[in-house]
């Protein structure tokens, strides 16, 4: 899995499977979710459209929130800047 971030353009992109996946399908979800679906039927990956307002950060970084609910534990993830 790798979370992507590309400032200029305010989306995050989470991979779920390796690159190279060629003909996914884009289900849009909302205005600001869209999620890609691989041709086995498999979660590809999903875009963030206007992911400053979905995601929390600093002024400078973006970050992914990971909660644990068996250990009750809060991750704070970096987006990569792509």
């Amino acid at each position: 899995m790798k979370i992507t971030y590309d400032s200029k353009y305010n989306i995050a992109y989470l991979s779920l499977k390796d690159k190279g996946q060629k003909n996914v399908t884009a289900i849009r979800l909302s205005d600001e979710v869209n999620i890609d679906i691989a041709p086995d039927g498999g979660i590809y990956g999903i875009e963030l459209l206007n992911a400053k307002k979905q995601l929390k950060g600093d002024k400078n970084h973006l970050f992914l929130t990971v909660s644990d609910a068996i250990s009750k534990k809060t991750v704070r993830v970096p987006l990569a800047a792509r």
